[in-house]
């Protein structure tokens, strides 16, 4: 008996090519470019000499970058953990049907509309002792409160600051994760007895855990690249209290015009954050894995 194969077209590729092309010409090309510019010196436009791997040693033993690192994950760790339950719990209290959850979701969303400039200069205005509410109200209670002097207040206010804008994301996901679990959960969850925290715990949780590792990804890598937010409302200061590694690279690169240094900085950091997205991703896994197969047994 002889078979017969359905020969395959190949034309839907070209509807791809027009996506590989921007992608070439927006990543792939300047990747390319940071790359060549990272093993060299650039004395000037004509003159250029090899230097291997020079720059990323210098860069890795800079006692800036290594503090401009550390706040970095300092800041993102807290960005995820005050952000991920405060998400959770609203998305909770959101009501699940009707003319209240539309307009809920419209409400909720609108921080995540205004443009990060902006962001910033809401907060700049809000935190200001004289005319701004929540630094009037602070002066009122009888604490000193200065986001531009004080580096602790000036790291709080952006943690509060990103926390208002991007809280509302988390929501959102969290929220669209609770509308996808079938009310046969709950029917059965309520004739066995269980309690509010029993259903959150062994039934909304676990069916969660996808859009909340899309969450935390998406949280994580905006958070580790954050420069438009802090740079508008402290410029990095006071001192370097508020100076991630963005704007540490954007000074290096701009400021300094070190384009060698700058660029091997930049691959640096893009590896850190593929790294620490990579480990994210497979604990959250291994996690998932391990609570499927407690429910199983």
């Amino acid at each position: 008996m002889s078979t017969t194969t359905k020969p395959v077209n190949q034309k839907a590729w070209f509807l791809v090519l027009p996506v590989l092309i921007c992608v070439a010409f927006s990543a792939i090309l300047p990747l390319m470019t940071v790359v060549n510019y990272s093993v060299q010196d650039i004395i000037s436009p004509e003159r250029k000499v090899f230097v291997g791997t020079e720059w990323f040693t210098a860069v890795m033993r800079d006692e800036e970058l290594q503090g401009a690192l550390l706040r970095q994950l300092t800041f993102s760790l807290a960005v995820l953990a005050v952000e991920l339950p405060l998400g959770i719990l609203l998305a909770l209290s959101m009501p699940a049907t009707g003319w209240k959850a539309s307009a809920t979701l419209v409400i909720v969303a609108l921080s995540l509309l205004i443009p990060w400039n902006v962001v910033g200069t809401i907060w700049q205005i809000f935190g200001r002792t004289d005319i701004g509410l929540m630094g009037a109200a602070l002066q009122g209670l009888g604490i000193d409160y200065s986001y531009t002097g004080n580096a602790a207040h000036a790291w709080a206010t952006v943690l509060l600051m990103d926390v208002w804008h991007w809280t509302p994301l988390v929501a959102l996901l969290g929220y669209a994760g609770l509308r996808s679990i079938p009310d046969a959960y709950y029917q059965a969850a309520s004739i066995d007895g269980a309690s509010k925290v029993a259903v959150f715990r062994y039934v909304q949780l676990p069916k969660m855990r996808g859009v909340l590792m899309i969450a935390v990804l998406l949280r994580f890598m905006d958070s580790f690249m954050i420069y438009t937010e802090p740079f508008v409302l402290t410029g990095g200061g006071p001192g370097n209290s508020t100076t991630f590694l963005s704007q540490f690279l954007t000074q290096k690169a701009v400021g300094q015009f070190d384009l060698g240094p700058a660029a091997a900085f930049s691959l640096i950091y893009f590896l850190i954050i593929l790294l620490l997205c990579f480990i994210l991703y497979n604990w959250m896994q291994r996690v998932g894995t391990q609570q499927k197969e407690a429910a199983h047994e």
